[in-house]
Formats: C-alpha cells, sequence, structure tokens
C-alpha cells in the first residue's frame, strides 16, 4: 500500500539498471490516446492501426465501436474474439493486439536525474527503474527520491532511500509508479568547511559523517591549523544561527560551516 508521507549518487546508475525487469505487455490497460494494431489471424484484411478516443473506444472493421479501455491488452484481445465470433463474422478467432504508441499512463522523473522528462508506464515498472530509465541519478543527486500522487482529490509523497534499497537489500520496499506520479531526486545535502584546510569549498554531506571525515574530504588541516579549534556554524530548527566548539568525532548536519582556526603558536 502506499503510504502517506513519511538518488542516490552517480555510482549507483549501473546498479540501478540491473533491476530493470520487462513484464509482458499482454498486462498493459489501455487508455485514452494509446495507439493500438489489430489483427487477426487467417484475415488480414481486419488488420486495424487505430487511437483510443478519450472515452476509451476504438473502432474495428465489422463491429464498429468497441469498449477497450481500462482494460488490459490480454481483456481486450478476448474481447474482440468474443465479439467476432458470436456475431458469426470468424470462427475461432485469434486476435492479437499489439500497443504502437503508449500514450495514456505516464511518469514525470524530475530533479537531479541525467534526463529528465515523462516516460511511458508501458510495463509495470518501480521507481527505481525509472529513475534507471531517466539516465540515472546524477552526481549532485541525494540518496533520496520523494514520490508524489495524487488520488481522489488527495495528494500523497512517498520517501525513498535509494542507497538502502540497492545496498542494503531492501529492493522489496520498492514501489510500483502510476500514472501521473511525479518522481523527485532533491540536490544532495552538502557542508561548507574553511579556514586552515588545505581545499575549502562545499561537499556532499555523507551520512554520518563526523569532522574529522569533513576535514579529511577538504585534504587535511595546513601546516598553520590547529585541530584543537575547529568551530561549526549551524542554524536551528527555529533558523537562529549559533557557533558551537567541534570535536573531530561529532557528527555533522546539513549546511553546517566548519571553520578551523590558526594555532595560536
Amino acid at each position: 500500500m502506499f503510504r502517506p508521507f513519511g538518488i542516490c549518487p552517480h555510482f549507483f546508475i549501473g546498479l540501478i539498471g540491473l533491476l530493470i525487469l520487462s513484464t509482458s505487455q499482454a498486462d498493459y490497460l489501455l487508455g485514452p490516446n494509446d495507439v493500438v494494431r489489430i489483427a487477426v489471424y487467417g484475415n488480414e484484411d481486419l488488420a486495424t492501426e487505430t487511437r483510443v478516443s478519450d472515452s476509451g473506444k476504438i473502432t474495428f472493421p465489422l463491429l464498429g465501436e468497441i469498449e477497450l479501455g481500462s482494460l488490459s491488452v490480454g481483456e481486450a484481445e478476448a474481447r474482440v474474439e468474443t465479439l467476432l465470433s458470436e456475431r458469426g463474422y470468424v470462427r475461432n478467432p485469434q486476435v492479437n493486439i499489439t500497443v504502437q504508441e503508449y500514450r495514456s499512463h505516464e511518469v514525470a522523473v524530475l530533479g537531479f536525474v541525467n534526463k529528465p522528462g515523462r516516460f511511458a508506464l508501458d510495463t509495470a515498472s518501480t521507481v527505481t527503474q525509472l529513475i534507471a530509465l531517466a539516465g540515472g541519478v546524477n552526481p549532485q543527486g541525494d540518496d533520496r527520491t520523494i514520490v508524489t500522487r495524487t488520488r481522489n482529490g488527495q495528494t500523497y509523497r512517498e520517501e525513498l532511500n535509494l542507497k538502502e534499497l540497492l545496498e542494503e537489500g531492501k529492493a522489496s520496499e520498492d514501489i510500483f509508479a502510476e500514472d501521473g506520479d511525479v518522481i523527485f531526486v532533491p540536490r544532495a545535502p552538502v557542508f561548507y568547511i574553511h579556514g586552515e584546510v588545505q581545499r575549502p569549498g562545499a561537499y556532499r554531506l555523507e551520512r554520518n559523517m563526523s569532522v574529522a571525515q569533513a576535514i579529511s574530504l577538504g585534504g587535511g588541516v595546513t601546516p598553520r591549523g590547529s585541530l584543537r579549534s575547529i568551530t561549526i556554524k549551524r542554524r536551528s530548527s527555529e533558523d537562529q544561527l549559533t557557533t558551537l566548539d567541534a570535536e573531530l568525532d561529532e557528527l555533522i548536519e546539513k549546511d553546517d560551516v566548519i571553520y578551523v582556526d590558526e594555532r595560536w603558536f
């Protein structure tokens, strides 16, 4: 069940791609603007390519308008076979329907992915599979993704941690996307380090990162730097800026500004 509201670094792109699965086209639910090709074995004159109307109907030789909207491809084949047989047009008909253009079921994949855009749900697809179709998460993307969907006038949000899904054996917690979903990969959280470090600047914040690890990312301290004189500027939940004396094993938070001071002597 989709829960109300509560990618992954670029090196996961290949791993996500391995999750792409295919399901039979027979399971696809037909909808408005889908283009289908219908063929009847042994009756080439009945072969038809047609578009599903907004009301879910198609036009087929001999049968006229047929309601196929919201049926799976397999169910639609069975319906056409039944009508051809019951009306005496074809004995034991064998109908094959292939979807030429998927237009009725789409998902938007946005944010920090390599190829953001809209993607057709031509098969049952999970969130990670659709992110893979969007080229994977780019280096600035977060480990998490947010899925938003609207049903019966209510908006629901689901947050998934792609790193946990792929690295920690939690793939079963992945969810299947539905028509109209918006999959958004936000920018990864960052921290800033300044003062007496070799490479000051902004860096990606990983989970459970300590001050010591942050300094290491910054290239270590300069010869004039002091590991005993480190401060962190941090904004509280009330948006108040505070300055804290930091220890090397202290965990840092999103948007922290770490400053390594000079030695006093």
